[in-house]
């Protein structure tokens, strides 16, 4: 069956020069958001939990890095488990990726240097969500207001509140659509300090 990978013949030893290729390849083709991923977490009662984040760095040293709001529900999830799945799912190229590990939190300087990247609105959006708490509308168009006016003739800090989570990968799973659903599957599973490849039955 030609065209289905096999160990050896994995572009390379490393995932997450995998990973930069397909995004690279990604960022081309898609749309929209190439970057989108679905978290997965797990919550303290037992109960599985999903939504999309947006990757915002990753490779060997950092993991891959999202940000979010620490007192959000996603947040409750991965502090209470210390694990968590994403998915990268590019529909344009046929590709997804499935990506398992550890997280932590960014340091303090990295959450820093991150939000101050951000436009200013999204900066006084941080500090006006109260992410996963029921609201009104107005309740948050107030606090939008309150914080424009408290950062009015500064630059907006970050808040203690917000930062960035890192997914340390021990599992990635490459996958192609191919036909007849006879899809690759190529496996890295961390081994020490390297990978083992295999390949996964469609």
């Amino acid at each position: 069956m030609p065209g289905l990978l096999r160990p050896l013949n994995l572009p390379y030893a490393q995932p997450f020069d995998l990973l930069e290729a397909w995004m690279a390849k990604a960022i081309e083709t898609e749309p929209r958001v190439p970057d989108a991923m679905q978290l997965a977490t797990v919550g303290a009662d037992g109960r599985p939990q999903v939504r999309t984040v947006l990757l915002k760095d990753f490779g060997p040293e950092v993991g891959l890095v999202f940000y979010t709001n620490y007192g959000s529900r996603k947040a409750h999830a991965l502090e209470s488990s210390g694990s968590a799945a994403v998915c990268l799912h590019w529909k344009d190229i046929a590709r997804q990726v499935i990506i398992e590990g550890d997280v932590k939190r960014t340091e303090p300087t990295v959450s820093d240097a991150y939000f101050a990247s951000r436009d200013r609105g999204s900066q006084l959006g941080a500090w006006a969500s109260r992410q996963s708490e029921v609201m009104t509308p107005e309740a948050i168009a107030a606090r939008f207001e309150k914080y424009q006016v408290t950062f009015a003739d500064r630059p907006v800090i970050r808040p203690q509140f917000w930062g960035g989570y890192r997914l340390i990968p021990n599992r990635f799973e490459f996958w192609t659509d191919k036909p007849s659903r006879l899809h690759d599957r190529a496996l890295y599973v961390r081994d020490g300090d390297g990978w083992q490849t295999s390949t996964l039955y469609p």
